[in-house]
């Protein structure tokens, strides 16, 4: 055991003689405190790992430059660890019940994460009860049988390890005669997917899952599995709102000890300092494990990375694909990355006697609209927004925009109101309490006339509203600061994912005098948070940062 090669891959992570990001650092010791029996509760079953080291000596490599030899042999560190840490974690009062529910791998592309997968379900076949149901499930069908295509060379290459007929293939699934095991792959559905029993399952590409359904479809038909099991294995897409990211984002609160969830085993292969990916090889080791170990897979990295340094065109694949960090390029016309808003969120905003600037973004009373209020302290800007949806239109907005507001309502991101459009009304009252809700002084509040004149009217007998053209060259300005103060980190927001979704969707337009402004129509989806916010920011520009003086009301 203690030359494990899962062992000397943790140790070798924890202290830090390879490199690997933050979160790998922090699993690793975990498992090394385990392994070193310092866990009341778990412990390693060594006389499960022994089973699992001799069918792994005995099994061959099907394809590619380790062809023949054996597995034992050709598995990297970190799929060692993976394997020893997730099968053989148990509870040290019942061996036979496995600690790990959940195994993340987010990890970039061609390492080897579809492969390790396909051995752990061979493993599984002879380790599971009898008749036992595993299952994969992805964005569609052909990557759903990803798995499949990589167990069924393994089979095939290994047939005289096997016993005679001891796997039966077939186009829908590969069954395990001796155990009546059952592995299934299946096609994607958003409604289809309930009624199955799997003991194991993995979600393949998770990052392009529209919604999280077809995850937990499986998880609730493992209620009642004793040793139930599920894979989440994906590299970064180029948006934050998708299956992976929440997943993800769990992980690192479980990891980081804010959360107690002793279930997830989590290998977060994402670069720990991601700015710097054109001159930083730390930015691809942390993302490529397997390239640390196979001289050849890095050469072809940082040749990757030279001609997206070169191609603008090239940098979004290579960004998201092969170094793990989120990425829209330029020719998207994407206005701010969104992990750089990330990056400026913080835990808590005092309000507290602030003297704040009202944004306000009214579309069609059937569409999405938005109140937000900015201030200026010590050279920061603070911020923060609410959401206006038709109650009536709350299932049509989840299906079309693939977005769960009711989450938002719930978590008070996102107001629902009226019927199959927006009441006004209530809109208006919130405006006329956000002083006594928040402490705050509201010095004015900016609007575009287009939707909003009726209600800036009323608004206008308690407070100043300015009327802001949405034109290029009224809005750049403000577009542009809040742009900057993003990337200086100066600009601050709690957690608030809807407002995350906005900024993705976010596209700009430059005039003929390269004014920069948020173009709703170009945008991917609703923007309406974001263009509030610009327009309280506008208010505090003019007032705040430029000068102290009078609003001037705007007119066509």
């Amino acid at each position: 055991m203690i030359k494990h090669p899962a062992v000397n891959y943790a140790e070798e992570v924890a202290e830090e003689r390879i490199r690997a990001p933050k979160y790998v650092k922090i699993q690793c010791r975990e498992f090394l405190s385990i392994f070193r029996g310092e866990s009341e509760i778990y412990c390693i079953n060594t006389k499960l790992l022994k089973k699992i080291y001799v069918i792994l000596k005995l099994l061959k490599m099907a394809k590619g430059p380790k062809a023949g030899q054996s597995i034992y042999k050709s598995l990297a560190g970190y799929q060692w660890l993976l394997i020893t840490a997730v099968i053989g974690t148990v509870y040290r009062e019942d061996k036979r019940k496995r600690r790990y529910q959940t195994a993340l791998l987010e990890i970039c592309r061609k390492n080897g994460k579809t492969f390790v997968v396909a051995v752990l379900f061979i493993l599984l076949f002879y380790l599971e009860p009898s008749y036992s149901r595993f299952f994969s499930v992805a964005p569609d069908g052909a990557l759903a049988r990803e798995i499949k295509e990589a167990i069924e060379p393994l089979i095939q290459t290994n047939a005289a390890v096997f016993e005679k007929g001891e796997f039966k293939i077939l186009r829908d699934y590969i069954l395990h005669r001796p155990t009546k095991t059952k592995y299934t792959p299946l096609n994607y559905s958003t409604t289809r997917m309930d009624g199955k029993e799997p003991s194991v399952f993995i979600a393949d590409e998770v990052g392009a899952l529209p919604t999280p359904y077809a995850i937990e479809a499986m998880r609730s038909g493992q209620l009642l599995v004793k040793n139930k099991l599920g894979f989440i294995i994906s590299t970064k897409y180029p948006t934050v709102h998708n299956p992976l990211e929440d997943e993800v984002q769990d992980a690192k609160m479980i990891l980081d000890g804010l959360v107690e969830d002793p279930t997830v085993f989590a290998l977060l292969y994402e670069p720990d300092n991601p700015d710097d990916w054109a001159t930083d090889d730390d930015v691809l080791k942390d993302g490529n494990p397997l390239a640390q170990e196979i001289e050849e897979v890095w050469d072809d990295l940082v040749k990757k990375r030279e001609k997206a340094i070169r191609r603008e065109s090239l940098r979004e694949n290579f960004l998201t694909k092969h170094c793990n960090i989120v990425y829209q390029g330029q020719g998207t016309e994407v206005y701010v990355e969104v992990e750089k808003v990330r990056a400026c969120k913080i835990d808590h905003i005092d309000w507290e006697g602030m003297e704040v600037y009202i944004g306000v973004d009214l579309a069609m009373s059937n569409d999405n609209c938005a109140v937000a209020m900015s201030a200026e302290m010590d050279g920061e800007i603070y911020s923060d927004v609410i959401a206006f949806i038709p109650e009536g239109r709350i299932d049509e907005k989840n299906e079309f925009e693939h977005i769960d507001y009711r989450r938002f309502i719930q978590e008070m991101k996102c107001i629902a109101c009226g019927d199959m459009t927006v009441d006004y009304s209530v809109i208006e009252d919130f405006v006329f309490g956000i002083e006594e809700k928040y402490g705050v002084t509201v010095r004015a509040i900016g609007y575009d006339r287009y939707n909003a004149l009726s209600s800036a009217q009323k608004w206008n007998e308690k407070y100043e509203t300015v009327e802001i053209r949405q034109h290029s060259d009224t809005l750049h300005p403000p577009t542009k600061l809040l742009y900057e103060y993003i990337l200086n980190r100066q600009w601050h927001y709690t957690e608030n994912i809807l407002l995350e979704i906005n900024f993705e969707n976010a596209k700009c337009t430059f005039d003929t005098n390269m004014n920069r402004y948020v173009n709703k129509k170009k945008s991917s989806g609703k923007v309406d948070e974001v263009a509030a916010i610009i327009n309280s920011i506008y208010l505090l520009q003019q007032n705040v940062l430029l000068y102290d003086g009078d609003f001037v009301v705007q007119t066509a």
